[in-house]
């Protein structure tokens, strides 16, 4: 049996944008028992309130999921996104896919650039960290001799990078650009390894 939690959750899937009356009535509580659970889902961050107008007079508040309450049901994004890549590269030289992966990238990178001004290698390093952990990735970094070695403890591209390692271009990009040093990949989870790991040296980042 399903917990009343998982039914607004469902409900919310089914349903983006509902008022609390209206989950109410679809899941079968009263609407103080849906604000409390709402209130826990929110500070879970797997649902977000906006406010919308709705006629004359003030508006209402309304509940969608957030991007990690919608990662909390299966999708075909995996399988979709595989098959575009594949028809991509049916179309397009096997570079320029690469080459499209490295744009986003850089341009993900160029978002933080102000942030990154005046910091040293470590402090990026802290931000490079925090922004993969955004994107899904679980990272560690450490320090040995005169180099700094980033290991990815999980990788959220890890299905598609088996049939379309070309993805790789995209965390591999992002750290050389936010520590403006060149990152080399010394073992891949994808070629059996526990965890991928990049090495940069520890030199002084230019802004």
């Amino acid at each position: 049996m399903k917990s009343t939690r998982e039914k607004i959750l469902q409900t919310l899937l089914r349903a983006p944008r509902s008022t609390i009356n209206e989950l109410a009535e679809a899941v079968g509580i009263n609407p103080i028992s849906v604000r409390h659970h709402l209130t826990n889902l929110q500070m879970e961050g797997l649902v977000e309130a906006e406010e919308e107008r709705h006629g004359v007079g003030r508006p209402r508040l309304v509940y969608l999921l957030t991007e990690d309450g919608l990662e909390r049901f299966p999708t075909r994004y995996l399988r979709l996104t595989t098959r575009l890549l594949t028809q991509m590269k049916e179309k397009l030289p096997g570079a320029m896919v690469g080459e499209l992966f490295k744009e986003v990238a850089t341009g993900l990178a160029d978002e933080h650039e102000e942030a990154l001004k005046g910091l040293g290698v470590e402090d990026r390093l802290d931000l490079v960290k925090t922004l993969l952990a955004e994107e899904g990735f679980m990272v560690e970094w450490e320090k040995k001799n005169d180099e700094y070695h980033i290991h990815e403890i999980t990788c959220p591209y890890l299905q598609v990078g088996q049939q379309h390692p070309e993805v790789c271009a995209v965390d591999e990009t992002l750290i050389s650009r936010m520590l403006s040093v060149p990152a080399n990949k010394i073992q891949c989870i994808l070629s059996g390894a526990s965890h991928c790991t990049y090495v940069v040296k520890a030199e002084p980042v230019k802004n």
